[in-house]
């Protein structure tokens, strides 16, 4: 039981203040004036002023309660290094000992995980959501049992107690780790890029590491060692072996004594552009789609554009002097002898034999295909004729024969089964709003057996698109020169640019268009595997893990020719794909895991924190400190000891309140004050 006295005022405290001030002003008066009975009537002033202060004894029933501690628990994967974890559990066990001796204490063990997503060990929002839980007034002081490495420490919680590190780790622990100082996300093909690696060592490494081997692989390819410097930043020129993406590993072996080789190796996944794109564009004859093909690649800032047209053949003598039609004479030889390899594509447009190009110039065309270049026809009128271009060395590479028909008539142009699957004409129906123009003219061809892809239709299904590969190289013939209809709008025009773009970059060999593809989208933890094919299923793909477990997972088709699956990776690192002949590698998550970027037990990150809060940092090395109680603003922490700061709450059950002047005895009191100060000024 405990009392106090209180005041609750039965008038508004300025009133009460007002009729104490005349009062005094009244017993000045009489003093000034002699009256004996001065002192008597201040008396009674008094008394009534008291019982308007309401003077009330409060008397409390109260309940004391428990001190709380927070003992945090860091389960964390670096906490799982040598031996952390037993130095862990035996500092948790003696603290929950020796708090449970302590009297009026109540312990709250906070056990602390890895973060989501690679966030770390977020060790403050830990503490943070379980002080939200507790009555700040009860909270004695907080306990940590870790290795001081946290990834939030700007969430620190606003305490009135102490907080102490109990640090694990041992004197002589030390870890080497890789760092890329600098990755680019895009790299230009056949082309060096830079980038910085450095092999560093932290803690109490050997003075004899001054050298530590290097392995780099290229997509899960045979690495190759190199011998660097350890704590020098290397500058590595890398050359990307193709488009798309490029998934680099390094990594160095792990070293005798070092805490882990979890964070000895990196993943960098870098896209392969092509600088520039040459193309070689030459035209048999102006005519009304002319410029089609020369204003799509001129679009594309990217491509080198080398265009000719033939405005009159050698065989022509109209008397127009030359100079009249032509800035430059056509350098054949130049181009198609010296530098045809240089170009990744020539089309020809509407082109036909004239004597321009002799059969020796088109069959390096034909090698030039086999080798690794691409041939675009689009063909005219002169596709069917005796001058057609089919009838010379480019046969043997040309995936369709014309009839020596030209069919001339409207028709809508459509994509077949195979284009449906095909990434050239793959959804390109949804590229355009409502129906698409006709054309009005086709070269009948038929495909060559055994050769080509159709996957586009013209007049009664004959092939207008058809695709093949030859060697190393690609070909593609457009029946038609009319696709120019489709920019002019005629009819509602169609999707011209995105197909003439596609076909573009399909014979260029641009990766996201390759008929028969693997590859895997990582998000997190989480991939999406792909695969594109232009057969009707595929077979279940087979993912090794980092470890080298496999695991076989069933793709379900989204749309034609296309297969996908969504998968969580159980760890991070380098994943292996394969389906059939196709096969793919892909980085899941960073190859060093945030958990593992410092392994070195140090207080230093929380520090500041436990020094306003006047705790203290214990290594667990040193042995178990004693715990003290301390009072609260004084230092809690000193050698081989830390503090707590009894907090004395309690909860009030009772409570009595007594009035000190009860009206009876103020009315009594007064009365007889003013009636001895009446009687004793009467006497005088």
């Amino acid at each position: 039981m405990t009392g106090t006295i209180i005041f609750d005022p039965l008038l508004p405290l300025p009133l009460l203040i007002a009729l104490a001030a005349l009062a005094v002003l009244g017993i000045i008066l009489a003093l000034w004036r002699g009256l004996s009975g001065w002192a008597l009537r201040g008396l009674a002033a008094l008394v009534v002023l008291g019982a308007l202060a309401g003077p009330v004894f409060r008397q409390e029933d109260r309940a004391p309660l428990s001190d709380i501690v927070l003992l945090v628990d860091d389960r964390s994967a670096s906490q799982a290094l040598a031996g952390r974890p037993g130095q862990t559990d035996a500092a948790i066990a003696a603290l929950e000992g020796r708090l449970a001796a302590r009297p009026n204490t109540e312990v709250r063990r906070v056990t602390v995980p890895d973060g989501a997503d690679n966030a770390g060990t977020e060790l403050m929002t830990a503490v943070s959501e379980a002080l939200a839980e507790e009555p700040s007034a009860r909270v004695a002081g907080t306990i940590i049992v870790s290795d001081g490495r946290l990834h939030d420490v700007e969430r620190a919680p606003d305490l009135s107690a102490p907080m102490h590190l109990m640090l694990t780790g041992e004197p002589e622990d030390w870890d080497r780790r890789l760092v890329i100082r600098n990755a680019p996300a895009f790299a230009i093909l056949d082309e060096p890029v830079t980038l910085t690696v450095r092999v560093e060592d932290m803690g109490a490494a050997p003075e004899a590491n001054a050298q530590a081997p290097l392995d780099i692989s290229i997509d899960g390819g045979e690495p190759e060692r190199f011998t660097v410097p350890v704590g020098q930043d290397i500058d590595l020129p890398i050359t990307l072996p193709h488009g798309g993406r490029n998934v680099i590993q390094f990594s160095v072996p792990e070293a005798e004594g070092e805490l882990t080789d979890r964070n000895n190796s990196a993943l960098v996944q870098m896209n392969g552009v092509r600088d520039r794109l040459r193309v070689l564009l030459v035209s048999g004859e102006p005519h009304a789609g002319g410029r089609t093909w020369r204003n799509l690649l001129k679009s594309d800032s990217s491509v080198d554009l080398v265009h000719f047209t033939i405005l009159r053949p050698p065989s022509k003598q109209d008397g127009v002097p030359v100079s009249e039609l032509s800035l430059i004479a056509f350098p054949t030889r130049e181009l198609f002898l010296e530098k045809i390899d240089d170009f990744d594509l020539i089309i020809f447009d509407r082109y036909k034999r004239r004597g321009i190009l002799p059969s020796l110039y088109l069959d390096n065309v034909r090698q030039y295909v086999e080798n690794g270049g691409a041939v675009l026809v689009a063909a005219g009128p002169d596709f069917a004729s005796a001058d057609s271009i089919y009838r010379s060395p480019l046969a043997e590479i040309l995936p369709a024969r014309p009839s020596a028909r030209v069919i001339e008539r409207p028709y809508r142009p459509a994509v077949t089964e195979m284009g449906s699957r095909h990434p050239v004409t793959a959804g390109l129906i949804n590229e355009w709003d409502g129906d698409w123009g006709r054309w009005l003219r086709q070269i009948d061809v038929a495909p060559v057996e055994g050769r080509g892809q159709v996957v586009m239709s013209g007049v009664e299904d004959r092939p207008l698109l058809v695709l093949d590969r030859v060697g190393e190289g690609r070909v593609a013939l457009l029946a038609s020169d009319h696709a120019w209809l489709w920019s002019r709008g005629y009819e509602g025009g169609g999707p011209q640019l995105e197909l003439l773009r596609r076909l573009a970059h399909w014979m260029m060999k641009e990766p996201e268009l390759e008929e028969e593809a693997l590859w895997a989208d990582p998000t997190g933890q989480t991939m999406r595997i792909i695969r594109r094919t232009l057969e009707d299923s595929v077979p279940p793909v087979t993912v090794t893990t980092p470890s080298g477990e496999t695991v076989e997972l069933d793709l379900q088709e989204v749309s034609p020719g296309r297969f996908e699956t969504l998968w969580r990776g159980p760890e991070i690192g380098l994943y292996r794909l394969q389906n059939g002949d196709q096969e793919a590698v892909i980085g899941l998550g960073p190859a060093a895991p945030r958990e593992f970027e410092a392994t070195i037990a140090s207080g230093e990150t929380l520090q500041p924190v436990i020094e306003e809060l006047r705790g203290g940092v214990m290594t667990l090395s040193d042995g178990m400190p004693s715990i003290r109680d301390v009072r609260a603003g004084r230092p809690a922490a000193g050698r081989g000891w830390i503090g707590l700061t009894p907090r004395e709450a309690y909860v009030t059950q009772d409570v009595t309140l007594t009035t000190l002047l009860p009206p009876w005895l103020v009315l009594l009191l007064a009365s007889g004050l003013i009636i001895g100060a009446w009687l004793r000024e009467g006497r005088r």
